[in-house]
């Protein structure tokens, strides 16, 4: 790609005086079709060491209320975000439905710019494109717009513009060791830009390389781009383009992933059960096995990632108070999820998941997880066909970006009969210190027990994946479901380590 750009183009200022105004009033007007539409919308910047990123940036954003957007400057990763998943800390940045996100570098910086780049293992690079390239499709497909900069200069013109800042005290701390690095080997590293551009090079998040060696041509076509980009995007969304399916949607699971078949949830033998005395000496021993565990993995750095979903009253809580009973209080968290607050849903419908992800040597136990999208809001119609019928793929792709991380990955579907739910639920309605348990929600939840059969079913199906297997937990008696999520969890840990 970078062997196409004309470095020699130049723009007058006079001409640049002329066409340039009209196209910055235009992106203000923008600004306010984009937020009343909802479009998110993330402009990134890359670009080689002295390409201009800085100024042609702030060029942009100062014709824009800056109550709209936000610039998030990308530096080499901390200590804290190298233990979470490569792509963590830019999930957590992403800006809300109406607003636009501006980054200055990105999810791309580690891939071609640092001098261990030239180092980076094939099958590292490999799987790094491959999550951005599915993080940036997951992003188009939930709406958002993405654009693209890279702020291509040639060998000389870097190294006059690197000797010119190195000539004032004042701007000498902008060149660092890694800048006139990349001068000196700019071949190499022209070689490993320009394949990363074609690799991630997309019809749903495509690459601009901008010639900038003449400032003012450059903005010119910044300014293009933007505009159509954003008035086309805005136009779609009004017309209801972005989010409506062509055709009849299927359900979508990559041939890559090894799917695990797991029973129906009529197939599953509910009379397993242990009496007190059994129960009593199990629990024991599997949490002192589970709490030796834990010290190990906090040790090697592992995380381990435990989603509970089940039905109303099938006893996730008081599962997740014996595996919590095991566990160092500073190792672990657990993160309940209830419906998505306004925020969450200004967001792509993983984002407030990927925000509470443990770090390396932690859990995290989620009390309901990502999986609302296939069972209830796909029953309730919060999420439309097409949106639940996508979730499996953009789900197996979030689980296995956690696998490739080094995670493990636990999941529970605890399961009851309906005579036993009808049970505990009129316990809890006729014990005062328990009606707080019982909702109007759970007694419409238990009206669309087929329904949800159906859903939990397919469910199972399509994401039971060899990385990250279901694990249906018989749970018409308590404490056999309590003594199985244990064993189910330290087997998993145990496979791991």
């Amino acid at each position: 790609m970078l062997d196409k750009i004309n470095l020699k183009k130049i723009m007058l200022k006079e001409e640049y005086k002329q066409e340039v105004p009209p196209l910055k009033q235009k992106m203000g007007e923008l600004q306010q079709r984009f937020k009343q539409a909802k479009v998110p919308v993330i402009v990134l910047f890359e670009g080689w060491g002295a390409s201009g990123k800085g100024s042609l940036m702030s060029n942009v954003i100062l014709t824009m209320d800056p109550r709209g957007f936000h610039v998030e400057s990308t530096t080499p990763p901390t200590l804290e975000e190298r233990r979470h998943p490569y792509l963590w800390r830019f999930w957590k940045k992403l800006p809300a439905r109406g607003t636009m996100g501006v980054f200055d570098r990105g999810w791309y910086q580690e891939l071609a710019f640092p001098s261990h780049a030239l180092h980076l293992e094939q099958k590292e690079l490999r799987e790094r494109l491959e999550s951005v390239k599915i993080f940036e499709r997951q992003l188009h497909d939930d709406g958002y717009l993405i654009l693209k900069f890279f702020l291509h200069i040639g060998q000389r013109e870097q190294k006059k513009r690197f000797d010119k800042l190195l000539s004032s005290k004042d701007t000498a701390w902008r060149v660092s060791l890694n800048d006139l690095e990349q001068n000196r080997r700019y071949d190499e590293y022209y070689q490993i830009i320009d394949g990363i551009l074609e690799e991630t090079n997309t019809d749903y998040a495509p690459w601009h390389v901008i010639g900038s060696e003449d400032k003012y041509s450059a903005l010119a076509e910044i300014y293009h781009i933007l505009v159509d980009g954003i008035g086309a995007a805005v136009e779609a969304s009004r017309e209801g383009k972005r989010s409506a399916p062509k055709k009849a949607v299927p359900i979508v699971v990559s041939d890559h992933f090894k799917l695990v078949k797991e029973p129906k949830l009529s197939e599953v033998n509910l009379t397993k059960a242990l009496n007190e005395e059994e129960y009593r000496e199990l629990l024991k021993k599997e949490q002192s096995t589970l709490k030796k565990l834990h010290n190990k993995i906090y040790r090697k750095k592992i995380p381990v990632v435990i989603a509970y979903e089940g039905w109303d009253a099938a006893g996730k809580g008081g599962n997740i108070r014996r595996v919590a009973e095991a566990l160092d209080p500073r190792g672990y968290e657990v993160v309940p999820i209830a419906a998505p607050t306004a925020d969450e849903l200004a967001h792509q419908h993983l984002w407030r998941f990927w925000t509470k992800l443990p770090k390396d040597g932690h859990i995290t136990i989620f009390d309901r997880t990502w999986y609302g999208r296939l069972m209830v809001e796909r029953i309730e119609g919060f999420a439309s066909e097409e949106q639940w019928k996508r979730a499996y793929q953009e789900i197996n792709e979030f689980e296995e970006e956690l696998e490739r991380w080094g995670a493990v990955i636990i999941k529970f579907w605890l399961h009851f009969s309906k005579e036993e739910q009808l049970k505990r639920f009129e316990l809890r309605q006729n014990t005062p210190e328990k009606q707080w348990k019982i909702t109007d929600e759970d007694w419409r939840n238990r009206e669309k027990w087929d329904q949800y059969v159906t859903a939990v079913d397919e469910m199972i199906a399509y994401t039971s994946t060899d990385f990250a297997p279901w694990h249906i937990i018989e749970s018409e008696d308590k404490k056999f479901a309590r003594i199985k999520a244990l064993r189910t969890i330290i087997n998993s840990i145990e496979g791991k380590l």
